[in-house]
């Protein structure tokens, strides 16, 4: 299966910029009453919040970073709206004083981040936010809302990226996805993790990424007869086509396919795949194989899709069943298997003074802090550490200047080179967390200058 589109030839899509904004109000109601209480109390002193991770879902040995383009974004273009503080004033709700400030409010704060792509564990800020306190506040349901989401997805792509050991993967989930935004970021994230393209649309039209198609059961049941749609469909398409084989009977839609491949011989157009969206899929895959290379059809390919996710892929690949690519649909976008990381938003600084919160089970670490990983001689991963930001450097820091003062410091990396370190970061990792089943852990200290602080921090 080959994508029905090339992609774009200019490879500076960063994956968001100049796309309307999503509504300042998409937030909730306590950041703005917050902010309300902030600005009255005149509390605009620097603060630093941090997002992180708690503790790694069950099934997860690493994480996948991702998402901060469109954080970025969402911060160069914030602002209320005449209309939305038009709504805010028709609630009665809030202070006529302060609907005039939030006419000039915009982020004018630091952003700090783990760039895109970058393998991270629980514990670790992956964002540092440092800003007047009423901005770093207000910005937290978003900020939350868009990390989460395409780390999670990003995290799950990385695992089938791994199980299929170089084959074709595709993102075919928008339909299942929990909404349209949520359908062209999940396209998103598992591109940047290492799939080949998806079939959304407006993915490939906003982030540039390769879009790759097939046809429904419903173009094959329009026709009088399978061989007929096939031919319809080679005819419109006859540079790139891959056809669906099980609408009826799948080994009968391979000798089909084969009908018609000698059929179009004299013509010199040919079939480049076909495609098993149901039933047995290791034995249908290998029935079919062996019909195409009898058939002298040996360069068609064999697609399959239908509820796959990284164990489906694995199992496939460990019985070295002959397939070439896989369509990957709900089980990704939805990260069926773990729905959710344990993302939190954490207030670490404020005026200065290093703070903590110490509720049980949702203790923090206080304090500005920075991520150093360590690497051996081959350049694998040996073990991280969360330091404060002043410690003396003794390793690679995560934590990179991303924004200053409510401005990008450079211009974002690409998609594209976002991929590739996300490539590289995943050939980094050591072989137990390369495993689906394992749960080794990876080695994450926090510093002893953080837990002296902590305990400074709770008997002050």
């Amino acid at each position: 299966m080959r994508p029905e589109t090339d992609p774009p030839s200019r490879d500076d899509a960063t994956g968001g910029a100049g796309e309307s904004p999503a509504p300042t109000l998409l937030t909730d109601l306590y950041q703005l009453t917050m902010l309300q209480a902030y600005l009255e109390r005149g509390m605009e002193a620097p603060a630093v919040f941090e997002f992180f991770v708690r503790q790694l879902p069950e099934r997860r040995s690493f994480l996948i970073a991702a998402g901060l383009e469109q954080l970025l974004d969402y911060l160069e273009t914030l602002r209320f709206s005449p209309r939305e503080l038009g709504w805010m004033e028709s609630t009665a709700r809030f202070s006529p004083d302060f609907l005039r400030r939030l006419e000039r409010f915009r982020f004018t704060g630091d952003v700090d981040a783990i760039p895109e792509g970058t393998v991270c564990f629980a514990e670790q800020p992956i964002v540092r936010i440092t800003a007047p306190l009423p901005e770093a506040q207000f910005i937290e349901s978003r900020l939350i809302n868009l990390l989460h989401f395409e780390t999670l997805i990003a995290s799950k792509a990385a695992r089938c990226v791994l199980a299929a050991g170089g084959r074709t993967l595709v993102d075919f989930g928008l339909r299942r996805a929990h909404g349209a935004e949520a359908g062209a970021l999940a396209a998103r994230a598992a591109y940047l993790a290492g799939f080949h393209g998806t079939a959304t649309v407006e993915a490939g039209r906003r982030f540039g990424i390769p879009l790759f198609g097939t046809m429904a059961h419903s173009f094959v049941q329009a026709h009088r007869s399978e061989l007929d749609a096939f031919r319809h469909f080679v005819d419109c398409f006859p540079g790139d086509n891959t056809l669906l084989i099980d609408t009826y009977d799948t080994l009968q839609g391979a000798r089909t396919v084969v009908a018609l491949a000698q059929e179009l011989r004299p013509s010199g157009k040919r079939l480049r795949a076909v495609r098993i969206d149901s039933g047995d899929l290791a034995q249908a895959a290998r029935d079919v194989r062996a019909i195409l290379d009898q058939g002298g059809c040996g360069d068609v390919g064999i697609f399959v899709s239908g509820n796959l996710d990284e164990s489906a892929i694995a199992d496939l690949v460990v019985r070295r069943v002959p397939v070439d690519g896989f369509g990957v649909g709900t089980r990704l976008d939805v990260s069926a298997d773990a729905p959710t990381l344990d993302v939190v938003y954490k207030l670490q600084e404020y005026a200065g003074r290093a703070t903590r919160k110490r509720s049980a089970g949702k203790a923090t670490w206080p304090g500005r802090k920075q991520v150093e990983r360590h690497r051996d001689a081959q350049g694998v991963m040996t073990g991280d550490a969360v330091v404060l930001e002043e410690e003396p450097h003794c390793g690679e820091r995560l934590l990179r200047p991303v924004m200053r003062s409510g401005r990008r410091v450079a211009p974002s990396p690409t998609l594209t080179v976002a991929r590739e370190h996300a490539r590289r970061e995943l050939a980094s990792l050591p072989p137990p967390l390369r495993s689906l089943e394992s749960r080794a852990a990876f080695t994450v200290d926090i510093s002893s200058r953080i837990r002296e602080l902590a305990v400074a921090v709770d008997t002050a």
